[in-house]
C-alpha cells in the first residue's frame, strides 16, 4: 500500500473515530485484524433501540471525487466479509449484544487541505445491508 493511501486511510479513520465519539459511542477496537481481514471500528452505540448496540463500522475515505459518496465502494462482498469477521470477533468476547449493526462512515477529505479534519465532509450510513 502506498504511503499516501495509508495516510489518507488513517486520516479518515481518525475522523470517523472522533465522529462516533461525538455521538456518545465508545470505540472498543480500531483496526482489529485477523488472517481473514480487518474491521475498521467496533463500537458501542449506547442508545440502540433494544439497549446498547454493537456497531461494526467500515470507514471509506476519499481525497478525490472518484465516487459521489465513498459508500459506493462498499460492495456486497465487503459486507459479507464484515459479517464473517464480526462473527469471529464476537466468538472471542464474553459479552452478548441484543443488537448488532453494520454502518459505513464515508469521509471526503478536502482536495485543497486534505490534512485538515475540519474541512472533511462526513456521512454516516446506518444499518447497511446487502
Amino acid at each position: 500500500m502506498s504511503n499516501r493511501r495509508a495516510h489518507v486511510g488513517k486520516l479518515g479513520e481518525d475522523i470517523a473515530a472522533e465522529f462516533v465519539g461525538s455521538l456518545g459511542w465508545v470505540v472498543l477496537e480500531r483496526n482489529w485484524r485477523n488472517r481473514y481481514g480487518e474491521l475498521d471500528l467496533i463500537a458501542v452505540d449506547p442508545r440502540g433501540p433494544a439497549g446498547p448496540a454493537l456497531v461494526v463500522v467500515e470507514v471509506k475515505t476519499r481525497a478525490s471525487r472518484t465516487f459521489d459518496d465513498a459508500v459506493m465502494a462498499v460492495t456486497p462482498g465487503k459486507l459479507a466479509r464484515m459479517r464473517r469477521l464480526a462473527g469471529i470477533w464476537l466468538a472471542g468476547q464474553e459479552r452478548g449484544w441484543p443488537q448488532i449493526r453494520f454502518d459505513v462512515i464515508s469521509v471526503q477529505l478536502d482536495g485543497h487541505t486534505p490534512d485538515d479534519p475540519a474541512a472533511a465532509h462526513v456521512r454516516h450510513h446506518r444499518g447497511v445491508h446487502e
